[in-house]
């Protein structure tokens, strides 16, 4: 099973996640941002990911550590479950439409870090959340579990449908990218022959 336990400890917070890549889309998060923990179920349904996250953070100060650092670990367990990616697809993409929000994620997991963020958020907040904080996520993912990550937004004016449709969208992106190649399975999708 391609799986990984990740433990952050750091002045600002104290992190435990557990991630199976091969799961049914079960999620239990207690992350101490209730937006956050909305957005990470999202993401492990729509990914089929298993996935367990308690975090232990300074949100007196804000939600900023406990976000980043939250993706970090999300980062490196996808990075330890993968290996060395052999028999992986490598690449996924998905455009999602939400009521009035459309949005394309694509990824290739090359192990060079890249994300571009074509997102408009029209709200500063949602509830209590920090709407800058979900580019902060996946910076930390993606610096953790090297690629290239692109989110595009296509159309949307409602924040909260946008980050849902981020979330759900690189859910279901990041379930293909990480499938495994029936026609491969003892290959690295790559002429390199590394990733």
């Amino acid at each position: 099973m391609r799986t990984a336990t990740i433990r952050r400890d750091t002045r600002e917070t104290q992190i435990q996640l557990t991630l199976n890549l091969d799961g049914t889309g079960k999620a239990e998060i207690a992350s101490g941002c209730g937006f956050l923990d909305h957005m990470l179920e999202l993401f492990a349904r729509h990914g089929d990911f298993d996935l367990s996250v308690t975090c232990h953070g300074d949100t007196q100060v804000d939600d900023h550590h406990s976000v980043e650092d939250i993706g970090i670990c999300l980062g490196r367990a996808f990075q330890e479950a993968l290996g060395d990616k052999r028999g992986i697809v490598r690449y996924g993409q998905f455009l999602l439409p939400m009521d009035e929000t459309l949005v394309l994620c694509a990824v290739d997991l090359s192990g060079r870090d890249y994300l571009g963020w074509a997102v408009n958020l029209p709200a500063a907040r949602v509830g209590s959340f920090d709407t800058e904080l979900a580019q902060e996520f996946w910076l930390g993912f993606i610096r953790n579990c090297p690629g290239s990550l692109h989110v595009r937004q296509m159309a949307g004016e409602n924040t909260h449908h946008i980050l849902e449709a981020v979330f759900k969208g690189l859910g279901r992106t990041l379930k293909a990218a990480v499938a495994l190649d029936p026609g491969h399975p003892d290959e690295i999708p790559s002429t390199k022959g590394v990733l």
